[in-house]
């Protein structure tokens, strides 16, 4: 069986937490996997808060080949991608087959 490919890379970072010189929780995010894939838009718009600045929200789908992703869970997680920054909602691996992971994002504008 070949591979999907794809036609974006990906970093899938962690998120891990170390102390600062008071004592804070300071979380720090560890790139773990380089993926290559396709993203594709799933839901979109832009909205205006409450002190007038626009945010555009959006959610997308990541398609990759399966590869295991010891340590890292959707909740742990997030991903880098043409220089933006995309929370990871869900991590699928559909019907558990290892073929392909399916990767639902959401991205905020204005991080």
């Amino acid at each position: 069986m070949t591979g999907i490919g794809g036609n974006v890379s990906a970093q899938l970072e962690a998120k891990t937490t170390a102390r600062n010189a008071i004592g804070e929780a300071v979380p720090i995010w560890e790139a773990r996997h380089t993926l290559a894939g396709f993203l594709d838009l799933s839901n979109g718009n832009a909205r205006y808060t409450a002190y007038n600045a626009k945010m555009q929200e959006s959610t997308h789908i990541f398609l990759c080949d399966y590869i295991e992703l010891p340590g890292v869970t959707a909740e742990n997680s997030r991903m880098r991608i043409g220089g933006r920054v995309y929370d990871v909602l869900v991590i699928d691996d559909p019907m558990e087959l290892h073929e392909h992971l399916e990767i639902y994002l959401k991205y905020t504008g204005g991080q």
